[in-house]
């Protein structure tokens, strides 16, 4: 089953795409703004190529 531009809605889906290093697009509401590989994940904030991206303004999905 593929994962592309499935939604990473947890925690979790957000480590295991950090830890797997898989690549992650970025949007706000339907604008694509970004993507990449998770090289960092706070409470507020992902980390993706020197970017940081809020996540309660962020939907983040898996790009393969």
């Amino acid at each position: 089953m593929s994962r592309f531009m499935k939604p990473l809605t947890s925690s979790l889906h957000l480590y295991t795409a950090m830890t797997e290093r898989v690549p992650i697009v970025v949007f706000i509401g339907n604008e694509l703004v970004g993507a990449g590989r998770i090289a960092e994940i706070t409470e507020e904030s992902v980390k993706i190529g020197g970017e940081r991206y809020m996540r309660k303004v962020c939907t983040f999905k898996y790009a393969s």
